[in-house]
């Protein structure tokens, strides 16, 4: 099914302490996200960058220093992507670190109820409070769910964008013992690579589109730490044991089998710890399987 795809750049490294994560969408655009599509039959748009200030403009790069930016780049996210969706587009934001997403998900959901599957190595449901880092790409999740910032959950419209029951993550495998808590008591379902590896990529998807079954649409909020730092070394924040390329592959298909896809995120590329471009090329062989791609 042909579809109108509109591609935005988010070139945030605000949300947490690695430089380079900001060139990510720059990364994807030469790894040929827009002509994969094109190739796959799909209308493609290119909205360029969001305008954000790197961390070299900031004084001392408090989180206080921070949150306005964040602020106003995930409204600017907020707004582009319910635009996006208003005018019948797949909007597809490349990162940029996951602190982006609160202003992507808040956006795609403005009109409707859609399900989230959040695929990550982690939680991202600290708060300030809670957060040993105060990384916002640590809390984007939270803030999602109403907790965090006042700042932030008020991002687009007040308070939580999504219920727990809206929201699946898959892949987790690192977080901090104060966020178990958290993520324990939103109720979210919550796959971890153990569930991968003990149960298949086949059951834990279809636990997962069963989950989401009473919604009618899906983003999938992809953070490419997920997968094994073997197979995309150019993230900020590894964690040995996640995903294989071929098991990220299969998540993929099995969305696309779907015909719920909503819009997509992908996000954490920071291409001056990547080699030859290799994790920003994974991540478009991953989108093109979510769009259609068939091995036969």
């Amino acid at each position: 099914m042909a579809r109108s795809v509109r591609i935005i750049g988010i070139p945030m490294d605000l949300g947490q302490n690695h430089r380079g994560v900001d060139m990510g969408p720059s990364a994807v655009r030469y790894a040929n996200l827009a002509a994969r599509l094109r190739d796959l039959g799909h209308h493609t748009a290119d909205s360029g960058d969001i305008v954000i200030p790197g961390h070299y403009a900031l004084r001392d790069t408090s989180l206080s220093e921070r949150l306005p930016l964040i602020e106003k780049a995930c409204r600017t996210a907020y707004d582009l992507g319910r635009e996006a969706i208003a005018a019948g587009e797949v909007p597809v934001f490349i990162g940029g670190d996951h602190s982006a997403a609160i202003g992507t998900v808040g956006g795609v959901t403005h009109r409707q109820r859609v399900g989230v599957i959040w695929i990550d190595a982690h939680g991202d449901c600290n708060t300030p409070e809670t957060s040993p880092s105060q990384n916002v790409h640590g809390m984007a999740l939270a803030v999602l769910l109403g907790l965090g910032p006042a700042e932030l959950t008020a991002v687009g419209r007040p308070g939580a964008k999504l219920p727990a029951t809206d929201v699946v993550l898959i892949g987790v495998r690192d977080l901090d013992e104060r966020e178990k808590q958290i993520l324990k008591a939103t109720g979210c379902t919550i796959f971890t690579m153990r569930d991968i590896d003990e149960f298949g990529v086949r059951t834990v998807l279809g636990k997962t589109l069963a989950t989401l079954a009473h919604l009618d649409k899906i983003h999938v909020s992809l953070d490419l730490d997920v997968m094994d730092p073997l197979d995309a070394p150019g993230v900020g924040t590894p964690s040995q044991g996640g995903l294989t390329y071929r098991e990220g592959q299969l998540v993929m298909e099995i969305l696309a089998d779907t015909n719920k896809l909503h819009s997509v995120d992908i996000m954490e590329i920071n291409p001056i710890l990547d080699m030859q471009n290799r994790t920003a090329q994974m991540a478009v062989n991953l989108v093109a399987s979510l769009f259609g791609k068939k091995i036969l």
